[in-house]
């Protein structure tokens, strides 16, 4: 073989090794970008884990296949006024049980996931799935509930009950957001739980 051809081969595979790490890399960066922005503050908790980037896309990137898998549903707009108004009912309570308000705010957030489809058996898988569809009140979910569970261990603050009810509002919110109508379907507000 002459040396010419050798150096005019080994440049194509240089050249298409470049090529192929470069298309690697972009498409490595753009995984990372819709992770990063489809997810929220939900892929810097991945990060924080443990495990390197690589696993905690990893991680993200089953959460994703998984909650494919599952048949959620959209709450028809007549059932989603139906929790509005269970979510008057038990905001309204706030002034006189806080504690007690937070318990059936936790369990009326637990009946609307269940209703769209979400499995309900673990808490922590629960919020992995909400996390794909609602990134953004995920983190106001898993404290809240955290929040619900210091009720029980009687040690939860007056502000720390209101900050459960507004978070869980705001998951709330979230789960009923559309009926299947298409009409927005937005609890109403209490003056009696401020942001």
């Amino acid at each position: 073989m002459d040396t010419l051809l050798i150096v005019a081969i080994v440049t194509v595979i240089v050249v298409l090794l470049a090529v192929a790490g470069i298309a690697w890399f972009a498409s490595s960066r753009k995984r990372t970008s819709e992770l990063r922005e489809g997810f929220g503050s939900e892929y810097d908790r991945a990060l924080r884990k443990g495990g390197g980037r690589r696993q905690a896309e990893a991680e993200l990137e089953a959460r994703r296949k998984r909650v494919e898998k599952l048949h959620l549903k959209e709450i028809p707009a007549v059932r989603a006024q139906e929790y509005a108004e269970r979510w008057r009912i038990v905001q309204g309570r706030f002034v006189d049980d806080p504690a007690g308000a937070i318990k059936q705010a936790d369990q009326l957030c637990t009946i609307v996931m269940n209703e769209r489809g979400y499995p309900m058996a673990d808490f922590d898988q629960r919020a992995a799935d909400i996390s794909v569809d609602h990134p953004t009140v995920v983190s106001n979910y898993r404290s809240a509930h955290a929040i619900s569970e210091a009720i029980d261990r009687h040690d939860a603050t007056t502000e720390s009950l209101r900050q459960a009810m507004v978070n869980f509002r705001s998951l709330f919110e979230d789960l009923l957001e559309v009926g299947t109508s298409g009409e927005t379907v937005r609890p109403p507000r209490e003056s009696q739980v401020a942001r």
